[in-house]
């Protein structure tokens, strides 16, 4: 599991891969969370539970995103880490794990607004594994 940064036009652009799906979207929720905070001062004392839908493998990589982006925005939790209990092309089972912000504690590098479409795509590679791309709003 890994991601890497792609250029974008101001905005942020992420490759994200994964052995499995499940691993892939771990991977994206990781690679979104330590884009806008330091993860070593980040524990994972709670739970939140995501269960999203898509109409395909890309539309269901940001809703899932959008979700766990929320989860930050509307309610100040800090993803520490991510379980994906069930990936299949159209639905997402996940856990979060992580804490609320603590301003003491916790540094935000960086502002992320939204999860889009532009470039977004999920694809399984032919040696095996899988590789997504998304952009982020900042």
């Amino acid at each position: 599991m890994g991601y890497r940064i792609f250029d974008h036009t101001a905005d942020l652009g992420v490759e994200v891969t994964g052995a499995t799906l499940e691993e892939l979207y771990a991977g994206a929720a990781f690679a979104l969370f330590d884009l806008l905070t330091d993860l070593q001062t980040v524990r994972a004392g709670r739970s939140r539970e995501i269960d999203v839908i898509g109409e395909n493998p890309a539309d269901l990589l940001v809703n899932f995103l959008r979700e766990s982006l929320y989860a930050w925005n509307g309610e100040e939790f800090l993803t520490k880490s991510c379980l994906v209990r069930e990936a299949t092309p159209k639905r997402i089972k996940a856990v979060l794990r992580g804490e609320g912000f603590d301003p003491a504690r916790h540094r935000i590098f960086q502002e992320i607004k939204a999860v889009t479409y532009h470039q977004c795509s999920v694809m399984e590679r032919p040696e095996g594994g899988w590789v997504a791309r998304v952009v982020f709003d900042v």
